[in-house]
């Protein structure tokens, strides 16, 4: 697949006749949530089956969602004081248009390759906090390459920004309007620091420099394959009835555990099997917990901006491979239980009184997870609703991140309620995963 670029341009938000164009001097504060997540621009790929809109209704949305959601517009400053802001200074959006050389159809599905990256703007040295990319195909089929700096806003709220470009392209009306303050955070006084926090979302800059020179003595990233794993509905279903198995004993109000736990636990184990690691190390994985629906009061929904934290299972290898399955499901339920309001709130006040030498644990450059793992989980957002106006994704997938042991989970575009799992391993550890990645027994064998 061989795709040439067209144009690329700066797109600025377009303001419609009866709204005075807002000053482009002010700026958003990043809140303690925006400066705990990844500094980094993640990419999400679209496909779209003929009929679709031309190029112009799409930018045109785009601009009209823009004035909508100027953070994306801006770019990351500083403000008088030195403090990480977003500037509300509408300098724009990268916008390009490419072709590719075949039908959709010759490369579809698409494997989780180096040649995505083709699909949308390089995320190197991007000063745009948002970059699209639409490549036409010789059938008529579009592919949408989107890419957005984390540090602007998590996944929910990106989501909720793609929900309104299309509603914008559709001529309707953007609902729900998003909430702009990130002031809403405040710490308590006197602070009331309840849990750890260094050493879980915060790190010293000298052991992240210690975990960069062992990094690489490990494997080179060229040994690393994204492997795509399709878990249908009636495997999803076994997986968590096996899972909840024991729930009498282990899960106080004997509800079952969710298909989420279930599968992200299976995995846990399965890659966990397949690294061949010694059974005294220990290996946790890191899963995305959203504030809106844990702080109390609770946060909107429309909220935009980051309000995540992580929750850490973390068991011995051995205990983790000789236990059954619902050990590790109730570990992974009760790890993202504890991080509740409480934990909201002491993170608050730490993060207001934290040592100047702390930095983020979060962090896109690591390529090599292992023994750890992470799960980036996108079941529940909609991104199948980005709809211009002649129907919604045929696809949608992650582009390429060969982060070994960095997982994304995905709605099939089945439709069915089964899940794609990108799963990136060493290639030598591919061959036992892909014998165990389906089995219910074999781990306990």
């Amino acid at each position: 697949m061989k795709v040439k670029t067209e144009s690329s341009k700066l797109i600025k938000p377009f303001y419609e006749d009866n709204i005075i164009p807002p000053s482009t001097r002010t700026y958003i504060p990043l809140s303690v949530f925006d400066k705990v997540t990844y500094e980094a621009q993640i990419a999400i790929i679209y496909a779209y089956r003929p009929p679709t809109p031309p190029n112009a209704a799409i930018q045109l949305g785009l601009q009209k969602a823009l004035a909508i959601y100027r953070e994306w517009a801006g770019r990351l400053g500083k403000d008088e004081h030195d403090n990480p802001v977003i500037l509300l200074n509408d300098e724009g959006v990268r916008f390009v248009e490419a072709s590719a050389d075949s039908t959709l159809d010759k490369v579809m599905p698409f494997k989780p390759s180096a040649s995505l990256l083709n699909l949308h703007p390089s995320l190197n040295n991007v000063v745009e906090l948002v970059q699209v990319q639409v490549t036409r195909f010789t059938c008529g089929s579009l592919v949408v390459g989107f890419t957005a700096h984390h540090t602007v806003a998590d996944g929910h709220s990106t989501s909720n920004f793609l929900v309104a470009w299309g509603q914008a392209c559709r001529g309707l009306g953007i609902n729900p309007l998003p909430l702009h303050d990130r002031t809403i955070f405040n710490p308590r006084n006197p602070p009331l620091i309840e849990y750890e926090h260094k050493g879980t979302e915060f790190m010293s800059k000298s052991v992240k420099k210690e975990n960069s020179l062992n990094e690489s003595t490990h494997h080179v990233t060229e040994d690393i394959v994204v492997h795509k794993v399709h878990f249908t509905v009636e495997f999803l279903a076994k997986l968590k009835a096996k899972a909840s198995s024991m729930n009498n004993n282990n899960n106080n109000n004997n509800k079952p555990y969710s298909t989420f736990e279930s599968l992200v636990a299976h995995l846990w184990r399965a890659i966990t099997k397949a690294r061949g690691l010694s059974g005294f190390e220990t290996t946790h994985i890191r899963i995305s917990v959203n504030g809106r629906m844990r702080l109390n009061p609770r946060v909107p929904n429309e909220y935009f901006g980051n309000l995540v934290l992580w929750a850490f299972p973390t068991s011995k290898v051995k205990d983790l491979l000789r236990e059954p399955l619902p050990y590790a499901t109730k570990l992974i339920h009760d790890a993202v239980t504890k991080v509740n309001n409480n934990y909201f709130r002491s993170f608050i006040d730490f993060a207001n009184h934290k040592e100047e030498d702390l930095i983020p644990t979060a962090d896109m450059s690591k390529h090599i997870l292992c023994p750890n793992l992470e799960v980036d989980s996108w079941l529940r957002f909609p991104f199948y609703d980005l709809d211009f106006g002649t129907g919604c994704p045929y696809m949608f997938m992650p582009s390429y991140f060969p982060t070994e042991g960095m997982m994304f989970l995905l709605p099939s575009f089945i439709g069915d309620g089964s899940i794609d799992a990108f799963i990136p391993l060493f290639q030598d550890n591919l061959p036992t995963f892909k014998k165990i990645c389906y089995s219910l027994d074999l781990l306990e064998n």
